[in-house]
């Protein structure tokens, strides 16, 4: 055996480079590093309803009112020692749920997103200044809708076939990170970088919707930048030796707990928002 490896490794044959595999794409995505960004946090956003049952029983007197509710969550990707990591918020130390809500009856949907995004990562007052206080969220491809059939906790990638009049209607828009930001989180509210190795098939601990984001962000291609603005890497790439992608606590929730990858608090991937 030895024998035949060691000619495999000598052959004189050079490589068969195979042709490109690039077709239809779209753009390149430049991500910039955790460290790019600034946290902070800001005051407590009490949840509107004590119990699923009560946030179920909103939804029905929204539907009765303004028709199919309409909501929006944002995947925001940055990236540490380079691979995709994106921005979550844990509640109650038990939820996890992408930044954004349900849009009021009145407004436009994308900047009615804008209000909502603000509303849970937006700097208030002069908590801080300098680049990135007031960049403006761009908002970009629609990556999934989930679909409420009833005024159930349930939600589905697709609109069952009895169904004629959805109750709910969330969208997950992938939205571009600039170069430098500066986020704000409640305080009653964590903010974690999650890595895509840490989602990926994770329903258990993310449900359905949380744990499908690798599948989502799949048809992209990834630069990582530096801090210097440089490209250090693109998909496909290798991770520096020895780094283990793992969770971390950017702002807000327990000071000591830093590193949120065995807990065991786990989102109910039906959970009402």
């Amino acid at each position: 055996m030895s024998t035949i490896t060691s000619t495999a490794l000598q052959t004189s044959y050079p490589p068969l480079l195979p042709k490109s595999f690039n077709g239809n794409q779209p753009k390149t995505i430049c991500l910039y590093p955790l460290s790019n960004y600034t946290f902070g946090t800001k005051e407590t956003q009490p949840e509107e309803d004590p119990s699923v049952l009560a946030r179920l029983r909103r939804l029905e007197e929204h539907y009765q009112n303004h028709g199919m509710r309409r909501t929006c969550e944002g995947i925001l990707v940055c990236h540490e020692h380079n691979h995709p990591h994106i921005l979550m918020l844990q509640i109650a130390n038990a939820f996890f749920k992408l930044p954004g809500d349900y849009l009021k009856p009145e407004d436009e949907e994308i900047g009615g997103f804008k209000e909502r995004l603000n509303e849970r990562l937006a700097p208030v007052g002069n908590q801080f200044s300098g680049e990135g206080v007031n960049e403006e969220w761009e908002i970009g491809d629609t990556l999934a809708q989930w679909w409420r059939p009833n005024f159930e906790t349930f939600m589905y990638p697709f609109i069952p076939a009895h169904v004629t009049r959805p109750k709910e209607c969330k969208k997950l828009y992938f939205i571009q990170l600039p170069r430098q930001k500066v986020l704000s989180v409640p305080k009653n509210m964590k903010l974690l970088a999650v890595p895509l190795f840490e989602l990926y098939d994770n329903t258990a601990r993310y449900g359905p919707q949380l744990s499908a984001i690798p599948h989502l962000l799949s048809r992209y291609n990834f630069e990582f930048v530096d801090e210097s603005g440089q490209v250090v890497a693109c998909t496909p790439g290798v991770a520096p030796d020895g780094y283990v992608p793992k969770t971390i606590v950017l702002a807000g929730g327990d000071e000591e707990m830093k590193v949120d990858g065995e807990g065991e608090n786990v989102k109910d991937e039906n959970e009402v928002s």
